[in-house]
């Protein structure tokens, strides 16, 4: 069991191990709900949030059609890039 103190200041102080677990950052914001037990935290979300979809629809604008590329085509094609940009 894992347990903590109240400060004077109304402050609590969650354990680093629960912090890591959850990856909870200083600046994280939590809605907290009375419940029957206690008390709930809830983190809000930092992110927007999208809507559920799949790789294929994310990716697939990006797909390739043409003939399949070799490696050694890729890294010409950096490496032109890099130095046409020099």
């Amino acid at each position: 069991m894992i347990t903590t103190r109240l400060s004077a200041k109304g402050q609590l102080v969650l354990p680093a191990a629960l912090r890591k677990a959850r990856a909870w950052v200083p600046g994280t914001r939590f809605e907290v709900l009375a419940t029957p037990e206690g008390v709930l935290l809830k983190p809000l979300a930092t992110q927007p949030t999208f809507a559920p979809t799949t790789l294929d629809a994310v990716f697939g604008m990006a797909r390739y059609t043409g003939p399949a590329r070799t490696l050694k085509d890729m890294d010409a094609a950096v490496a032109a890039e890099a130095a046409r940009q020099r």
